[in-house]
């Protein structure tokens, strides 16, 4: 039993080490690119779907889209996958699911209505 213990925590810090990965190299490509406002929320506490959401905002839907092709090409020669896209010819929200980590690149007005940032930057919190 404490084998079977052991290997899944070992297997929660690989998945922990692969998110960051993922997100670093995401998050480099967009701040080459120029991206604005970029901010990266850790959300493995309130969810399993991802473990990192990044968010960031474009200029315009020209700008927006190379955001989203830059990270794209960026973890592909990472070696890693790209799950799907959404909106890629949206001019206020775009979505690249890797898996361990999620990029949003969205607009101005988009950013400021649906405001992301408040809805997924809750602090974990220590039941007693």
């Amino acid at each position: 039993m404490v084998f079977i213990i052991n290997l899944f925590v070992q297997e929660i810090k690989e998945n922990s080490k692969q998110a960051n990965h993922i997100s670093v190299i995401i998050t480099q490509a967009i701040d080459d690119a120029k991206a604005q406002n970029t901010v990266s929320l850790n959300v493995s506490h309130l969810t399993s779907v991802t473990d990192c959401m990044i968010i960031c905002t474009g200029s315009s839907n020209r700008h927006m889209r190379h955001l989203a092709d830059t990270a794209i090409e960026a973890v592909q020669e990472s070696g890693n996958d790209i799950l799907s896209t959404e909106g890629m010819d949206s001019d206020e929200w775009m979505i690249v699911d890797c898996g361990d980590a999620v990029l949003h690149v969205m607009s101005a007005d988009a950013r400021e209505f649906y405001h992301l940032e408040g809805l997924w930057d809750i602090n974990e919190t220590v039941e007693a």
